[in-house]
This record gives C-alpha cells, structure tokens and sequence, in this order.
C-alpha cells in the first residue's frame, strides 16, 4: 500500500477512517495526460454537496476559461443525489464524473465506475485508505477529508463559564455527557441573561438538516457498537446504543430555539442563521458549515467544536467524527474522449493553483493529496480538530457509509421526527433503526 508524508492532522483522519485499504495494482487506463492535452472531450460532473454548488460552477468556469474542454456541472438538491444520479446515468448525456459515499454507494454503482489505478488523480492519493477498490482496481477516489461534531460559540459559552449560577466552569470540564447536559440545560434556563433563544439550534428534520440526525447523530451508536464487537460493518444491528442516543437528541430537542413540535418546518439554513447570529451557544454540524457562518456575527477566534458525547464509557478519551464519505468516480460508459477529459479535469483540480485554492481556502476542504501542503484551509473549525489531534484524541470513524440504504436513513429521520412531535414513541426509532437495518441489508443482497 503506497503510503506518503502528510499532515498530522490528515494522518489522524486516515486513521480514523480505515474504509478501505488494499494494494495497489496496475490498470488499464491512461489516465496520467495532464490538463490542456488536446483533448477533444467534455466533461460532466454531478456533484453531491449544495453548499459548493457555486464555488464547483466558477472552477469548471476557470477551467474552460483556460484549457477551452467545457465542464458542465450540476448539483443535487440536499438529500437527492442518488436518485438524480439514477435519473441522469439513464440519459444519453451522463455524468462523467459522480461521487459515492463509500463501500455501500460502490456496491450500486460498481460497474459504472472506471479503473483509476493509472491517473493522475489517484498517483496524488497520500495513502489507499483514502480510495475504494474492486480487487486491483481503483474505483473511487476521496477528495475531502471532514470533520463534524458540536461547533459552539466561545464568547458565549465562556459568559456561561463566568456566570454565578452555573456548575461547568471550564472547556476542559467539559468532556462528557453528563457536563454537556448540566451546561445545556442550565444555558436554556437562563438563556435571556445569555442574550440567546437556547442552548442548542433548531434541530430542523426538512431534507437540508435531517441528515445531521439520521445519519451523522446516528454514526456515534454504531461507531460505539462495532467498537466493542471489533467489527466495521454488519447486516444485523444490535442497537446497544440507542438509549445513549435518545439522551442526546433528548438534550438537542428540548434545550433549543424552538419547541420539538416546531422541528418540522426548520431547515438547514435556520440553524445555521440561528448560530451565526449568536441566537444559540451549539450547533451540530461540521467543518463544511463554516463558510455559512462566517462574516457575521461570530467571530472567527470565537469558534469551536467539541465532540458529540452520548454517554460512552472512555468518551472523555473521544475525538471528533472525521473521515469521508465523498469518493469521485469516472464513468466507464462514457466515450473515451470524455473520459480523457474527466482526467485532465480531475487532475487540474488537485495540481493547479486555481484548483487547489478553491477546494482548500473557497471550499474550506482538508484533502487527502499530497499536493496540498502548501493549500491549508483556514477553517477554525479544521484547526479545531488538529489540536485533538495533537492532544492524542481518539478520533471518531464515520460509520454511515456502512449504513445499509438511503431508505433506513430516511424511515430513521422520519421516526426520530415522530417522536419529537410526540405524534409517536421511542420504540418506533428502535425498530426503525434495528428492525430496518436488517430489513434494508436484506433487501439490498437480493
């Protein structure tokens, strides 16, 4: 396995991530022609995150601007991009270039994929942990590494901190659930001498938020399960965490800016609007949310991000959640002159300076390429998770690309929103999560 100098902080994620690893293995493209080659293709590319759309249109737009190859792109609307992707393969005019989210999204779209064991593309790949293979053949390829977790104000929390009536008097004390609770609700029940409308923001279950809490919320039961069965993936799950989940969505519904009844009609962009206005002291999301709360009213140096913890033996030890679930994949179907293209593009993006900007200062992305050492994002959030990292944390894996379908994720959202409302019980997020996780598994090996 080809394994090159990097980063610390890029090393624990690989760490952290062990998706896939393997040897690497020759193939049978020529994928190493760099950009500007004369190629007389195009290129299309399905991109699977909203919050890039626009940065993702000005790079084609430089792209074609310098080489004259048009790239066309188009994005999925949050939560849609497998089944736009369904739509647009099926199309004369396919996408070139898609993404899956990790070994379940390759299993789908395994056959559809092109061998980048000789681009350019996967010879910057610091380590095979960061790709997905079949065998000899690479697949996918990760182009971001990220990190999610609490994010949380520092001005606000250290007033919290200075208060005569609250218990928690230092970020250090803060490493566990049981400090994370007192702090929660201690901010909701003086929120007007804080000057905020809750501890939390909206936890909005609409498809631009719910996917913080089926799926990313989700990942600490599992990752804690196949912690202590010494597994990484399963077809049954026992759900032995799940009362350690309903404590901490517990904590996130009913210490927020709105009442749970109210979830329903938030979005994505609540939440985050609520945290950037300092309306709220935690917001659970990730690296990726900084561009939405820059340049307002939270300072740079007044961002943090502390560990979702959920009440796990040892999770004064935990990291924050890092890993991928973002791996581009070249469309064998298409002619060879688009694929040619889709290289060249692909490989432009990660050596160029154009290309490198954009993804590390524009996109705020941490990347597995060795050609990036000069590109560091300057993403407080990024640098939140490297001093984990150096305090010798142990970094969380993401675990949802083991989940078995969009369909478990979705019954999963659709449950933990019922419960919220009170329009049902935590029994039907138990079945939801264990009944159909197996259901799901099943399903999908037929």
């Amino acid at each position: 396995m080809k394994k090159k100098r990097v980063l610390a902080f890029v090393l624990a994620a690989a760490m952290a991530g062990g998706l896939v690893t393997g040897c690497g293995g020759s193939g049978n493209s020529d994928g190493g022609s760099s950009s500007g080659s004369g190629s007389t293709g195009k290129v299309y590319y399905l991109n699977f995150k909203p919050e890039q759309a626009d940065q993702w249109v000005e790079l084609a737009g430089q792209y074609t601007e310098e080489t004259g190859v048009q790239v066309d792109v188009q994005t999925a609307a949050s939560g849609t991009y497998e089944s736009q992707l369904k739509s647009e393969m099926a199309k004369d005019e396919a996408p070139t270039l898609f993404q899956v989210n990790g070994p379940v999204g390759l299993a789908t779209w395994k056959d559809y994929c092109y061998d980048l064991s000789d681009s350019a593309v996967y010879k910057d790949v610091s380590s095979d942990d960061y790709v997905l293979k079949d065998g000899d053949q690479v697949l996918g390829v990760a182009y971001v590494i990220e990190t999610y977790g609490l994010i949380y104000n520092k001005a606000l929390l250290n007033d919290y901190f200075d208060a005569s009536w609250s218990t928690v008097k230092s970020i250090d004390d803060l490493n566990n659930f049981d400090a994370l609770k007192t702090v929660a609700e201690e901010i909701q029940a003086h929120k007007d001498d804080l000057g905020v409308e809750g501890a939390f923001t909206s936890a909005g279950m609409d498809s631009s938020s719910d996917w913080r809490f089926k799926t990313h919320l989700a990942n600490l039961p599992i990752y804690y399960e196949y912690k202590d069965r010494g597994i990484t993936s399963t077809d049954a799950i026992e759900g032995t965490y799940l009362d350690n989940y309903k404590q901490i969505w517990d904590l996130y519904i009913n210490n927020a800016t709105c009442e749970p009844s109210m979830i329903s009609s938030k979005t994505g962009d609540d939440a985050s609007s609520e945290f950037a206005l300092g309306e709220a002291v935690f917001y659970q999301n990730g690296t990726w949310a900084y561009n939405d709360i820059k340049d307002n009213e939270v300072a740079d140096e007044d961002l943090g991000m502390l560990p979702i913890y959920i009440g796990a033996e040892g999770e004064e030890e935990q990291g924050l959640c890092t890993g991928s679930e973002n791996y581009w994949c070249v469309n064998k179907n298409a002619s060879e002159e688009d694929i040619q293209a889709t290289l060249d593009f692909m490989q432009w993006v990660v050596e160029s300076d154009a290309g490198r900007d954009m993804l590390a200062n524009e996109m705020g992305f941490v990347t597995p390429f060795t050609t990036f050492s000069d590109y560091l994002p300057s993403n407080p959030l990024v640098l939140a998770n490297e001093e984990y990292s150096e305090a010798g944390k142990t970094p969380v894996s993401w675990n949802f690309t083991t989940m078995p379908s969009e369909n478990w994720k979705n019954n999963l959202g659709s449950a933990l929103l019922e419960y919220a409302q009170g329009t049902g019980d935590w029994d039907g997020v138990v079945t939801a999560f264990v009944d159909g996780w197996a259901t799901e598994y099943a399903a999908a090996n037929e």
